[in-house]
C-alpha cells in the first residue's frame, strides 16, 4: 500500500516538473516578443525624422514664421537645447539594427527585416541624416564614442571636420552596400522597400553634405569636390521625398497639431513681402488669405496674404490682420488643415539648385542656369502652382529672378531658401553657409544677430564635463553666435 502511494507521488510530482519545462503559449505575449523586431526599430526611427522636417525653432530663424503672441523663440532667447534623445532614440535604433545583422549569431535571426546587407546599408543612411542634422546645430559632437551604452557614459565630442568626412564617407558605402538581388527591408516607411530609391537618397544626401563643406579649405573642399561630383554621377532622386504622416493622430502633421486649437505662427512679413514684391505664386498655397483681407473667392491673390511683422507686443496684432500658414504644410486647423500633408526631406528643386552651384563652383560640367531654372520649375510644381506655364514664364524673366552668372550666388540662395520651405534647419544651414538671402534680425530680440548654433545641454557640463569643455574649449565658445567649423 506504501508502494503504491510512493509510486502515484513520484508520478504527479514528474507530470508536475514536466508540465513547468513547457508552458506552450501560457506566458507568451505577443506584443513583447522575444527576438527583436529589427523592422519596428526602423520605423521608429523613420518617424523620429518628422521632428527635423516638422520643427518650429528653424522656420522662425530663417524668417519663415513669426510668433503671434508668445515671441521667446523669434527673440533668440530659445538657443539651449538638448541632443541627447537624438542619441537615445533614432540612433539607438539605429545601430541596434546594425549590431544585431552584422553579428554572426543574431543575424540569422533578423532576417524577417530585410537581407542583412540592405538592413545595415539604410540603417547607415539614416544614421548619416540625423548625425548630420546634430553636427549641423551644434556643432562638434559625440560620434565616434557615441552610441555605446553603458560601456562609455562620457563620450569625446569630435571635431565636425572628422564627423563631416565620416558622413560622407558611410553614404557612399552603405549605397555601395545595396544589394538590388536580396531581400528589401521591411518597416520602412519611407520607400516602402525600394531599394533603388534608398541609393538614390543616399546620393542625394552625400550632394547636400559634400556642398555643406563650399566654404571650407584644403583636404576637406577637396573631398567636397569630388564627392558631390559622384554623387550626382551614380544618380540622385528623381522625385521629392516627402515624409508620409498619417489621416490619424498617431503620426499626424505636426503643424495640423499645432493649429488644432491654437494659432501661434504665421508667415513672416520678410518672407511674404519678398514672395509678394516678384509674384512668387508658391506664398499663395504658402499661406492663407488673411480674413480680413479675403475677397471670398477661391482663387487667392497676392493682397489677400499679410505677413506678420516683428513688433514689440505680437498680442496686439488681430488674427484677422494676418495670414497664417496654409494647408499646403498642413497647417489650418481641423477645419481647414490637412492631418496627412507630406512635409519635405529632399527635394529634385533642392537637388537642381545644388546642381548650379555646383558648376559655378566648377564642381561639374553643366549650364548653370539650366539647372537654377530646372530648380524653380520643379519646386513650382512641387507646391502646384505651375498650372499652365504662363505665370512661371513671367516670373523667371524679371530682373530679380533671371539669372545671371556674376550674382549666381544671391540668387540661388535666394531661391533655395523659398524651395526649401518648411523645412526650417536645413534652411537654416544653407543661409548660414551662403549668406543669402540678406535676412535682417528680429529688432526686438536679444541678440545683435540670428543665432548660428544651439548651445550645448546643460546636463553635459554636469556629467560630461572633461569632454565638454574641450569641445568648448576647441570652438572658442558655447553661445549662439559662435561659428561652426563650415560656417568660417
Amino acid at each position: 500500500m506504501k508502494a503504491a502511494k510512493k509510486l502515484v507521488l513520484v508520478m504527479l510530482l514528474t507530470g508536475l516538473f514536466m508540465s513547468c519545462d513547457d508552458f506552450g503559449n501560457v506566458n507568451t505575449d505577443p506584443n513583447n516578443p522575444s527576438q527583436v523586431r529589427t523592422d519596428l526599430l526602423l520605423t521608429n526611427a523613420q518617424r523620429s525624422m518628422s521632428s527635423k522636417v516638422g520643427a518650429v525653432m528653424g522656420t522662425l530663424w530663417v524668417q519663415y514664421m513669426a510668433e503671434t503672441q508668445y515671441t521667446d523663440d523669434q527673440e533668440y532667447r530659445s538657443v539651449n537645447a538638448d541632443f541627447n534623445g537624438w542619441y537615445t532614440g533614432p540612433l539607438q535604433d539605429l545601430q541596434t539594427i546594425i549590431d544585431l545583422n552584422s553579428d554572426s549569431e543574431t543575424a540569422g535571426d533578423v532576417l524577417s527585416g530585410g537581407s542583412n546587407a540592405n538592413q545595415i546599408a539604410v540603417a547607415r543612411i539614416l544614421k548619416a541624416y540625423f548625425y548630420q542634422m546634430i553636427t549641423d546645430r551644434w556643432g562638434m559632437v559625440p560620434y565616434s564614442e557615441a552610441l555605446q551604452g553603458r560601456e562609455n557614459l562620457q563620450p569625446a565630442y569630435d571635431m565636425q571636420e572628422a564627423i563631416y568626412t565620416d558622413i560622407i564617407n558611410e553614404l557612399k558605402a552603405a549605397a555601395d552596400q545595396i544589394d538590388l538581388g536580396s531581400a528589401a527591408v521591411n518597416g520602412d516607411i519611407l520607400f516602402e522597400g525600394d531599394m533603388q530609391r534608398w541609393i538614390n537618397f543616399a546620393n542625394s544626401l552625400r550632394a547636400r553634405a559634400a556642398l555643406r563643406l563650399s566654404e571650407t579649405s584644403g583636404a576637406s573642399l577637396t573631398l567636397a569636390e569630388n564627392e558631390f561630383a559622384d554623387a550626382i554621377s551614380d544618380g540622385v532622386i528623381s522625385e521629392d521625398v516627402m515624409y508620409p504622416y498619417l489621416s490619424n493622430a498617431d503620426n499626424e502633421n505636426p503643424w495640423y497639431s499645432r493649429f488644432r486649437t491654437r494659432t501661434d505662427y504665421a508667415i513672416s512679413e520678410p518672407f511674404a513681402d519678398y514672395m509678394k514684391g516678384i509674384d512668387d505664386n508658391r506664398i499663395l498655397v504658402f499661406a492663407n488669405p488673411a480674413p480680413a483681407q479675403d475677397n471670398g473667392d477661391t482663387e487667392v491673390t497676392f493682397d489677400e496674404i499679410v505677413g506678420m511683422p516683428y513688433v514689440e507686443n505680437a498680442g496686439n496684432i488681430p488674427n484677422t490682420d494676418i495670414s497664417f500658414p496654409g494647408s499646403a504644410i498642413g497647417a489650418g486647423g481641423p477645419s481647414v488643415g490637412v492631418q496627412d500633408a507630406p512635409l519635405p526631406i529632399i527635394t529634385v528643386a533642392e537637388m537642381e539648385l545644388a546642381q548650379a552651384e555646383a558648376v559655378e563652383r566648377g564642381w561639374i560640367t553643366g549650364v548653370a542656369a539650366d539647372h537654377y531654372y530646372a530648380g524653380i520649375e520643379a519646386s513650382w510644381n512641387q507646391w502646384g502652382v505651375y498650372g499652365d506655364g504662363s505665370d512661371y514664364n513671367d516670373y523667371i524673366t524679371q530682373a530679380e529672378v533671371m539669372y545671371d552668372p556674376n550674382n549666381w550666388d544671391e540668387l540661388i540662395g535666394n531661391q533655395k531658401w523659398i524651395a526649401l520651405f518648411p523645412n526650417g534647419y536645413e534652411a537654416w544651414s544653407e543661409w548660414r553657409r551662403l549668406g543669402f538671402p540678406a535676412l535682417t534680425p528680429n529688432p526686438w530680440g536679444v541678440l545683435n544677430q540670428i543665432p548660428v548654433r544651439f548651445t550645448y545641454p546643460t546636463s553635459e557640463a554636469t556629467n560630461n564635463t572633461e569632454n565638454y569643455n574641450a569641445a568648448v574649449s576647441a570652438q572658442g565658445a558655447d553661445d549662439p553666435l559662435t561659428n561652426v567649423w563650415w560656417d568660417q
